[in-house]
């Protein structure tokens, strides 16, 4: 999905275009070094460099492998590896997103790691993100970054209002919000009208799209409609943003939010590094972070996101062993700190959050906010129960369908997506 965290497609075309995918393309002979490809889909510009860098390092130390990287845009990448799995041309690897992980293993494009060299560490990882992985009772992916949402703050303006500490509530967001309007003259809250942001207000009135036990959709249930209500009525108010619908609305926010233009948002960790090159958070102890407010059911949380490095099972052999070998550099200790510190992103593994790494305040703002973080149910279709939302939303926020209605038609569009789930 998300989250602004694509590079363009012309980027993508050229880089696939230049290089060959999948274990058949060894590009050496028999005596020369094992070549693997991965398919890394972090942000080019932010991240990709830091993992460019630690492949060469890899490389320097494993003289017998070598790594062909290949940054794909984010928003392209389940499709494209999809496609080239189904026709035999997949890379090694893989920088897959935690809800890509079991709809792949479903249709055995992963290899399954448990016992492997990848996963000789196994017991250092965090126990919630290595069931993340599993499809089935099989590890399918090594946890390699992970995230979730928070309600991200500007102190100053919050001080500046009056308010002491980050609203707990959607209610006290919503005063909070009109108060910071008040004393400062900008808006205290922007939202998304995006589903994965949305999904917040679900949990918050205890429920989710899904009944993954049960076999039930419960996007028009009730609660669901207690929750999407709620996420309705913070578009309009006093100190409210309005709902902005546009293809652009994600750095609209994000662009408002670094400037001080507006003083909180709900936002991942991947931001943490455009967080502080905004004029707003020059001085990083600016940056508030602080769990996604309740809903009325007391509970509070955003889904469980992140990225598994996982193998490609239709390479042979020799290439396997290599993809395995290079997983377990990537996912070491050194190698999550080395990220953490370069890229603000948050380590998979205890012994990845050193002194240093937990030094940076969005790092630990956001490992303060972890243990609130809600697990995905093991369903290979639920990261795509997204996509009907992600169309009827925008119409519900921008006034051209009910809430109702809305949800209706999402309905009947998830029936689709599991036809063995009732309603």
């Amino acid at each position: 999905m998300r989250r602004g965290i694509a590079a363009t497609a012309l980027v993508a075309s050229l880089a696939l275009a230049a290089t060959a995918c999948g274990g058949d393309d060894s590009g050496s002979d028999s005596s020369g070094p094992v070549t693997i490809t991965w398919w890394d889909t972090s942000n080019a510009t932010n991240e990709a460099p830091t993992y460019q860098a630690l492949v060469k390092e890899f490389e320097a130390a494993n003289k017998d492998v070598k790594v062909k990287y290949v940054n794909v845009p984010f928003d392209q990448a389940q499709n494209k590896f999809d496609t080239a799995a189904g026709s035999k041309g997949a890379p090694d690897i893989l920088r897959s997103e935690v809800g890509w992980t079991p709809a792949f293993a479903k249709k055995s494009f992963f290899l399954p790691l448990d016992g492997t060299e990848a996963l000789a560490e196994q017991d250092k990882f965090k126990s919630n993100l290595l069931e993340q992985a599993k499809y089935e009772g099989k590890t399918y992916g090594v946890p390699f970054v992970t995230d979730t949402l928070a309600l991200v703050y500007n102190k100053a303006l919050f001080e500046k209002a009056g308010i002491t500490e980050a609203p707990k509530t959607w209610d006290d967001l919503k005063k909070a919000a009109a108060t910071i309007k008040g004393k400062t003259g900008v808006d205290g809250y922007w939202g998304s009208t995006q589903a994965y942001y949305a999904q917040s207000f679900l949990y918050g009135e205890g429920t989710d799209t899904v009944d993954a036990d049960a076999k039930k959709i419960t996007v028009n249930s009730p609660e669901a409609k207690k929750a999407y209500g709620t996420w309705l009525s913070l578009f309009d108010g006093k100190g409210l943003h309005k709902a902005d619908t546009t293809a652009d609305a994600y750095a609209h926010i994000q662009d408002a939010f670094v400037n001080g233009k507006v003083a909180a948002i709900v936002q991942g960790p991947w931001e943490i590094t455009n967080f502080y090159k905004g004029s707003a958070f020059k001085d990083k102890s600016n940056l508030g972070i602080a769990t996604v407010p309740a809903g009325s059911s007391g509970k509070a949380g955003a889904p469980t996101g992140g990225h598994n490095l996982s193998v490609y099972a239709g390479s042979d052999e020799a290439h396997q062993k290599a993809a395995l070998k290079f997983v377990k550099f990537m996912t070491s200790a050194k190698s999550q700190e080395t990220i953490a510190l370069k890229n603000s992103t948050l380590p998979t593994r205890d012994d990845a959050y050193t002194a240093q790494v937990k030094a940076d305040p969005g790092i630990a703002g956001y490992q303060g906010v972890l243990s609130a973080a809600q697990p995905r149910p093991a369903l290979p279709e639920y990261s795509s129960l997204w996509g009907p939302l992600d169309t009827e939303l925008p119409k519900i926020a921008g006034g051209k369908v009910s809430l109702d209605k809305g949800l209706s038609t999402a309905e009947t569009s998830i029936a689709k997506l599991v036809p063995d789930f009732s309603k």
